[in-house]
């Protein structure tokens, strides 16, 4: 009997995870994990300090036309 292409992709897709797969270790996991959130957060500051300028800026640019 001719097996589903549905369960055939599923089937050599866990085989693939479970034995293919290198998978991080706890520690390796725990550091990338904090180098993301640091590197969110210096973005998040870049990105608030950038729109801090440009808001500023507009309002000089707009007090000028009053």
């Amino acid at each position: 009997m001719k097996k589903l292409k549905l369960l055939t992709n599923i089937e050599e897709s866990y085989d693939e995870l479970r034995y293919k797969t290198s998978w991080p270790s706890k520690k390796q996991l725990v550091k990338s994990a904090v180098i993301v959130m640091i590197a969110s957060v210096l973005i998040a500051l870049v990105i608030f300090v950038m729109d801090q300028i440009v808001d500023n800026l507009m309002h000089l640019i707009y007090s000028f036309g009053n």
